[in-house]
């Protein structure tokens, strides 16, 4: 049957990096088994256990020429994937084959595999994070000063400035890294604890010696690159740690997704743009259309994350004393996936972050047409201080705002400031008017407020992994 013919998935086909399919790939996964299973049998034999040089040197020479065919025939036959794969890597090293896998239970491949790709795929959205971390930091402090149209309820209100709108962007991914951080800590090892978590096994392999089942636990962890196991586990680790990990990743799609959702709004008042290719088109009918499709599918997929954590949630909830098997066709998709599709997410928001565009002119244009409102206490102000009488102008703006905005809603521009013009209560100030409407003068202190942001909250984080990168890899 040719590929053509069978389900891809668009994770792997369409939207993640090459290096966050690869940490779930098949290889990764079995070759890691294999490591695991090496780990184990030096330790064994260094804590006295009757193997052979000669065995672990067969092992080693064939840790990552797996046969996957093999294994797949295995496994229709025996129904056990561990075991599968027990059997193909004992067809090719037939003197170690007595000893793979010895005192050992299915999770202690499967599971600790699961939390190397976990820390793995930590890792790598790590490195995600901080590189849009770095492209937003520069576009925040490139626009700290251009006067923008603020919304609350997505209706006008003060203004800010497009810079101190980034900063909003900027602070929901610090505050990400920040659990990020945490949660790789949180990844600890599951060692070598048997078939419940007893280690019975393994106590009766060194003939009820619990030091050297204890420093056996202890060498594997350390061989394998954890400093902590976790102290107890039934015969899985805790599958609350799946629902801490993969919360992070919602939270990250959660600030992506609100990224992406005012970049949309902005686009739609054509103030602030992602990138656009020159070839690119918007539309198969509409050829002047230039739609948000990035900013879309970072949506897209972060609603598909934030919805998978329920997975991860039941699957903690149901594990039945010990451990029971309903965890394994889930977590199989729903780790994978999350990770996939959070990696898909940030490849994204990398790509736009470094090739956003404004437009000045527009949004200039935007907010003047509704300053002459946001204003009026100003003007009202600036007209007391000049004599008038503070309730007569307020009725006087009142009055004037309503007939301006009934204008605008019949489709004309905002002549506000022409009828304050006209009347003669706002005389003293008129020749002032067009100084006094200077946006700059209404975005508070939102310029220094982007520096002191940057200052202290950024620049920590770049200058902590100033050696760390990524790039985007938008297929399409």
């Amino acid at each position: 049957m040719s590929d053509a013919r069978n389900y891809s998935s668009p994770l792997s086909s369409r939207y993640a990096s090459e290096a966050m399919r690869f940490n779930f790939s098949d290889s990764k996964k079995f070759t890691t088994w294999r490591k695991l299973w090496i780990a184990l049998a030096e330790s064994e034999q260094e804590l006295g256990i009757d193997i052979s040089n000669a065995q672990l040197d067969e092992l080693r020479s064939h840790a990552d020429d797996v046969d996957f065919e093999a294994a797949a025939k295995y496994e229709a036959e025996l129904r056990h994937d561990v075991m599968a794969h027990v059997h193909a890597w004992g067809d090719q090293c037939p003197t170690a084959r007595p000893i793979v896998h010895l005192g050992a239970t299915s999770c202690y491949v499967g599971d600790n595999t699961d939390l190397i790709l976990l820390r793995d795929g930590i890792r790598l959205v790590r490195a995600q994070v901080v590189e849009v971390i770095r492209r937003m930091e520069v576009f925040a402090r490139e626009w700290r000063n251009l006067p923008t149209l603020g919304f609350t309820h997505f209706q006008p209100a003060q203004a800010t400035t497009v810079g101190k709108r980034a900063t909003l962007w900027l602070q929901d991914l610090v505050h990400d890294l920040e659990d990020l951080e945490h949660a790789e800590t949180q990844v600890r090892f599951r060692g070598v604890k048997g078939t419940t978590g007893t280690q019975t096994s393994f106590l009766e392999l060194f003939q009820g010696d619990h030091d050297k089942v204890r420093e056996l636990d202890r060498r594997v962890t350390q061989k394998m690159g954890f400093e902590r196991t976790f102290a107890v586990t039934g015969q899985t680790y805790p599958r609350q740690l799946d629902f801490r990990v993969g919360q992070v990743l919602s939270s990250l799609c959660q600030s992506a997704h609100k990224f992406a959702t005012d970049l949309r709004l902005l686009a739609n008042k054509r103030e602030v743009e992602e990138p656009f290719g020159k070839k690119q088109i918007g539309s198969s009918a509409m050829p002047w259309k230039r739609n948000p499709m990035r900013s879309e599918r970072m949506c897209a997929l972060s609603r598909f994350v934030m919805e998978t954590l329920g997975n991860t949630a039941h699957t903690a909830a149901n594990q039945w004393l010990e451990r029971t098997l309903d965890d394994s066709a889930n977590r199989r998709i729903a780790l994978a996936e999350m990770f996939l599709a959070t990696d898909a997410v940030l490849n994204l928001y990398v790509d736009v972050a470094g090739g956003l565009v404004v437009n000045p002119a527009i949004v200039e244009r935007n907010l003047m047409a509704e300053l002459p409102f946001l204003a009026s206490e100003t003007l009202m102000m600036a007209a007391v201080k000049q004599g008038g009488d503070r309730q007569d102008l307020h009725e006087r703006i009142r009055v004037h705002s309503h007939e301006a905005a009934s204008v605008i809603k019949s489709g004309g521009e905002n002549d506000l400031v022409a009828r304050l013009k006209a009347d003669p209560a706002f005389a003293s100030i008129a020749g002032n008017l067009d100084q006094l409407l200077d946006g700059k003068l209404y975005v508070g202190r939102a310029p220094e407020q982007v520096l002191e942001f940057l200052e202290a909250e950024v620049k920590p984080v770049l200058e902590r992994y100033a050696d760390l990168t990524a790039t985007s890899e938008v297929r399409v």
